[in-house]
C-alpha cells in the first residue's frame, strides 16, 4: 500500500511543535535527569515489558547498590536477582548482568556508542541498542518502541499489521523521515511521552496532541493494527510448604522459567490448601496452591532472615502463609 509521507519542508514545523510540547509535558524520570550510558542501559533493560510507574523504584534501588558498570560486573549473579526480584522476566537481570561483563571485558569498561557494537552485547537487541544510541548518545536515529510504533502508525495512517517485516520496514522508513538533524534524545522522548499521554492506546486526545495537524488517522482508535492476541492458558501449579524452627524449605528452580531463583518444592493438590493465588505469565494464567509437604533430601532449608532471590508468587505465597502464623518473625518476613 502506498502511504502519504510528512512533505521535508514541513517536518521543520513538526520538530516545534513536538518540541515545544515537551518541553511543557515531557516525563521527569531518573535516568533523563543524568541520561550516562550505564544509567540508560540499566533502565532499558528495566522498562522491557514493564512500566515505567513499575521501574521506577527498582531503577533507583538498582542504581544504589550498583552504581556503575564495573560494580555490576562484579557482582554474584545471585545478589543481581535478588535486587531484580519482584520485576519479573529475570532472564532480563541475566542479560543485563552478562552485557556488563562483556562491556568491562571487550570495552574496557566504556559503553560503547557504535550501534554494532551495542548489538554485541547480551540482551541488546535492535530496539535497545537504537535506544541506547538515542538516549544515551544523542545519536538521530529511529527508536520504535511500543508508545512509538502507535504515533509513527497514526500519522501516516498505516493500516497494515505493523508486526510483519513489511510493517517492520514501514515503521522504520516513517521514523527515520521525522528525524531531526540533531537532538536525537529529545525526539526520541518527546514521541515517546506523546505516545504514553496523548496518543495512547484505544481512543487519543487528538485535540490536544501538538502534531495533530500533521496526522493522516482517519480513526486513530483502531491503530496499529496488530494480530489478535493468543487466548490465555489456565494451569495449576501445586507446591509444598515445610518449615523447621525459622527455616522454610526451597528448591533451585529447573529452568527454563524462574532459572537462577528458588521456588516452592513441588506439591499434591489437597481439598484445604493452605494459600492460593493467582498470576499470569505470558500467555498463561496460573492457579498456584500451597499445601503441606515433609521435606525431602534435595530440598534446601533457608533461615527466613536471609531467603535466596525468589519468584514473586512464590514470595507472595510464603508471606501469606508465614502471616497465618503466631511467630513474630514471621510477621515480620510477611
Amino acid at each position: 500500500m502506498r502511504v502519504e509521507m510528512i512533505p521535508d519542508s514541513m517536518t521543520p514545523d513538526f520538530h516545534t511543535a513536538l518540541r515545544r510540547w515537551f518541553r511543557s509535558h515531557g516525563r521527569d524520570l531518573p535516568w533523563r535527569a543524568a541520561p550516562t550510558p550505564y544509567a540508560v542501559l540499566v533502565s532499558e533493560f528495566m522498562l522491557q515489558q514493564t512500566t515505567v510507574a513499575a521501574v521506577i523504584p527498582y531503577f533507583e534501588r538498582w542504581m544504589r547498590r550498583f552504581p556503575d558498570i564495573a560494580t555490576l560486573a562484579a557482582a554474584p549473579e545471585s545478589d543481581v536477582l535478588k535486587l531484580w526480584e519482584g520485576l519479573g522476566y529475570y532472564s532480563r537481570a541475566r542479560n543485563l548482568h552478562r552485557a556488563a561483563q562483556s562491556v568491562t571485558a571487550q570495552f574496557g569498561e566504556i559503553i560503547p556508542s557504535d550501534l554494532a557494537a551495542l548489538r554485541s552485547l547480551p540482551g541488546v537487541g535492535p530496539y535497545t541498542a537504537a535506544a541506547i544510541a538515542a538516549f544515551a548518545f544523542d545519536q538521530c536515529v529511529p527508536v520504535l518502541d511500543a508508545n512509538i510504533n502507535r504515533v509513527v502508525a497514526r500519522l501516516f495512517n498505516y493500516r497494515e499489521n505493523i508486526t510483519t517485516k513489511a510493517g517492520r520496514d514501514f515503521l522504520e522508513l516513517a521514523a527515520a523521515s521525522l528525524l531531526p538533524k540533531s537532538g536525537g534524545r529529545r525526539h526520541a522522548s518527546a514521541l515517546m511521552d506523546l505516545g504514553a499521554t496523548l496518543c495512547r492506546s484505544g481512543v487519543p486526545d487528538c485535540a490536544a496532541c501538538p502534531v495533530h495537524h500533521f496526522c493522516k488517522a482517519v480513526d486513530p482508535e483502531e491503530l496499529p493494527v496488530k494480530p489478535a492476541k493468543k487466548a490465555i492458558t489456565e494451569i495449576n501449579d501445586w507446591r509444598s510448604f515445610s518449615r523447621s524452627g525459622d527455616s522454610i524449605f526451597l528448591i533451585e528452580s529447573p529452568g527454563p522459567t524462574w532459572r537462577g531463583l528458588w521456588i516452592l518444592p513441588p506439591g499434591e493438590p489437597t481439598r484445604e490448601p493452605l494459600v492460593t493465588l493467582s498470576y499470569s505469565i505470558t500467555r498463561y494464567k496460573v492457579t498456584l496452591g500451597i499445601s503441606h509437604g515433609v521435606p525431602q533430601p534435595n530440598w534446601t532449608p533457608f533461615p527466613l532472615s536471609s531467603l535466596p532471590p525468589m519468584p514473586s508468587p512464590h514470595r507472595k505465597a510464603l508471606r501469606l502463609i508465614l502471616a497465618k502464623k503466631p511467630d513474630g518473625l514471621a510477621r515480620e518476613e510477611a
